[in-house]
């Protein structure tokens, strides 16, 4: 559970004493310079240039701004984040979100605000840096009037075409569920006020700019208090929140603080990541109605909570921001450019490096800490991002054999690939072996950028080859590789554009999408993605393909690609996921009821039923958990479970083994269920084999 303003607020107290000193860092320096280490293990990675997990948009790369920062707004500020590439920049900062008066620039309660820090200096520095800004529109003490009067001010009196706005900060921190942290003086907390707060103030703010994107609070899945159900209500947040907003927003705002107490645990914990961003935008979804999958996900904070200030933060960011970028996110927001300690919080990472419990990008300058505005190695793990891929390139499917090395990769627009290796190992290098498919590199040395352990640059050289490549020890690696004359890609092909699913059923589906431009196409191939080995489903002269012999109940990711004459491909579409249905003409039906949840565990209960004519003595259901960080516990009720991996076998008790016919009976049963991710539910069961309708219940 994290509860921002405990960390956030003590800190902006110690800001009072110490805003007005500023040290103007030095232009950021690229060195060209690199240590040689020997390599103590092989890694064997691939790289599927075909499979497409989307194009990186401007607004990827963010950070967080806040009021209490006395630099926020000078040149130096600016200087760094442009050096960095930031393109989203979130203001005023946190949960101070939701008690600051944008035009006194002030805070409800008496909040320090650092001089310099206005609506206006801020978009000053937005525009000098490049971004795009995201706004919180204060939901705590504020009125939907308020918030339309800004955006009137920002976008029609001054022009600043700010187009993200967000309706309030972590409002769940009410005091609804327990915890309080976060300033919320509507009478009424609970989400269903929420909700219809945020419906007034999108319809107030959009008969001013119907052109501005508004967001709406919601959790992620493992992160408090998703699953909760509060007294007085009878779903979790996102499940009341989703159906009364979902006609009415264009994105969810979630915060993604993963808290651990080793730096081992906390660099693993983004390999999690995949599974709870698919589980939040099955919920939105299921639950927003027909406007569900034109709803965005934005990442408005993120960091680690673990030795951020060292090279852990670095490797823990720099493998976040690709993943939620992979997996759907179109900005990820780092908390916070400069965050401040009281230096009662000094730990020492696994590399002896000192972590300050600072929390930001840049020094605050506290008496522990190196001078203000010192880069710490999280700023760099971000500075790498842009070296990898810039906004328009195509992040694609990549994968390593070992867990300590991760892997993310880009097609450039330009025609070049783009390889990031990032070890979380603190003692060993590694000999990474690179594999391609869709895509032949040339035999020129690669150029390589390398943030080494603690490093206060980014270096570049020319080493190794397209095909190995030394890692060192906790280190980022970004390899940049020019394509081969005989690679099989035609870059006059544009991507086939927004490919949708549609008539989706148990066993089949459409795919759509827009025309490739820019050469002659002379078909479309359709290819499903397996990690990173590509199987094509079939091939298209139009812009749509139906698939048929899919399996009920299975989530499919899908690409397009346009094919020339000479048989190269175009880059890949961005994905398209949907998962098959169940059989409405089954002999057998399923209920499967999530009845509660909290951050390690739930409660699910199934009921089940013979639809056909003949009677069942004895009976087996089978299912799999859609993610590994799910399991059955020991406690379960009427049945006998049986676990494989992801596979679970239930058989009955002595009581519930008859099913009558014709759906003369039901049986149920249940268990309580480990999480220590995402939980999204079985998406099919079998019953002696066949597969059965299914419901979900909630």
């Amino acid at each position: 559970m994290h509860m921002p303003v405990l960390r956030k607020g003590k800190r902006l107290r110690r800001f009072a004493a110490g805003a007005a000193a500023v040290l103007t860092i030095a232009a950021l320096p690229v060195a060209r310079s690199t240590t040689a280490h020997a390599a103590s293990a092989t890694v064997d990675v691939t790289v599927n240039a075909d499979e497409g997990l989307g194009t990186v948009p401007s607004t990827a790369y963010g950070a967080n701004q806040a009021v209490w920062d006395g630099s926020m707004n000078t040149p130096a500020a600016a200087s760094v984040l442009r050096a960095a590439n930031v393109g989203m920049m979130r203001y005023p900062g946190g949960s101070y979100g939701d008690g600051y008066h944008w035009q006194t620039n002030t805070v409800t309660g008496g909040g320090y605000v650092a001089p310099g820090t206005d609506f206006d200096s801020f978009q000053g520095t937005a525009q000098s840096v490049g971004a795009q800004a995201i706004l919180i529109a204060n939901y705590g003490s504020g009125t939907a009037d308020e918030a339309a009067d800004w955006v009137k001010y920002a976008n029609i009196t001054k022009g600043y075409h700010d187009q993200y706005w967000e309706i309030g900060n972590e409002v769940y921190g009410n005091g609804h569920y327990g915890a309080d942290w976060e300033l919320d003086q509507h009478a009424d907390k609970s989400p269903t006020a929420y909700a219809t707060g945020v419906v007034q103030y999108v319809k107030a703010m959009k008969a001013v700019d119907p052109t501005i994107k508004v967001g709406v609070v919601l959790t992620l899945p493992d992160s408090w208090p998703d699953g909760v159900v509060a007294s007085g209500d009878s779903k979790d947040w996102n499940q009341t929140v989703l159906p009364i907003v979902g006609p009415y927003v264009d994105f969810a705002s979630v915060h993604y603080y993963p808290n651990h107490t080793t730096a081992a645990d906390i660099l693993q914990q983004t390999k999690l990541l995949p599974a709870e961003l698919a589980q939040l935008r099955e919920q939105i979804d299921q639950y927003a109605g027909a406007n569900g999958p034109d709803i965005g996900i934005a990442v408005t904070e993120a960091q680690s909570n673990f030795q951020s200030d060292t090279q852990v933060g670095a490797l823990f960011d720099t493998d976040m921001f690709f993943t939620a970028l992979e997996n759907g996110a179109f900005t990820v927001d780092y908390w916070d450019t400069r965050n401040g300690t009281d230096c009662s919080n000094i730990t020492t990472a696994p590399d002896g490096a000192t972590d300050y419990g600072d929390g930001g990008l840049l020094s605050s300058g506290a008496s522990c800490e190196p001078p203000w505005n010192t880069p710490f190695p999280s700023y760099y793990g971000l500075q790498m991002l842009s070296d990898v891929a810039q906004p328009g390139d195509t992040l694609v499917n990549s994968s390593s054999d070992n867990a300590l090395l991760s892997v993310h990769a880009a097609r450039n627009t330009n025609g070049d690939l783009s390889v990031e290796l990032v070890n979380q190992d603190p003692t060993s290098a590694y000999t990474v072996n690179l594999n391609y498919a869709g895509w032949t590199p040339s035999g020129a040395t690669p150029t390589v950028y390398t943030y080494g352990d603690e490093a206060t640059s980014i270096t570049s050289a020319r080493q190794g080859t397209a095909g190995t490549q030394v890692v060192p020890p906790y280190s980022i690696v970004t390899v940049k590789l020019t394509p081969s004359p005989d690679n099989p890609v035609d870059r006059a092909l544009t991507a086939p554009g927004s490919p949708t699913a549609s008539s989706v059923g148990a066993d089949g589906a459409t795919i759509s999408w827009q025309p490739s431009t820019g050469g002659d196409v002379t078909r479309y191939e359709v290819y499903q993605q397996f990690g990173t080995n590509s199987v094509l489903l079939g091939e298209s002269t139009s812009t749509s393909f139906t698939a048929h012999n899919l399996r009920p109940g299975t989530s499919y990711t899908l690409n397009v690609l346009a094919t020339d004459q000479k048989g190269y491909l175009s880059a890949p579409s961005v994905p398209v996921t949907f998962t098959t249905g169940t059989p409405h003409d089954s002999t057998c039906a399923v209920s499967y009821y999530l009845s509660t949840g909290w951050d390690s565990g739930f409660v699910a209960n199934i009921s089940v039923t013979d639809t056909g004519p003949a009677p069942i003595d004895g009976w087996t259901l089978a299912f799999s958990f859609p993610t590994t960080t799910e399991t059955v516990s020991g406690s379960t009720w009427n049945a006998t479970y049986a676990e494989n991996g992801q596979n679970v076998i239930v058989t009955p008790s002595t009581d519930n083994a008859h099913l009558a016919a014709n759906s003369g009976n039901t049986v149920s049963f249940g268990f309580v269920g480990n999480q220590t991710g995402a939980n999204p539910p079985p998406t099919a069961f079998t019953l002696n084999g066949t597969v059965c309708t299914t419901t979900y219940l909630s």
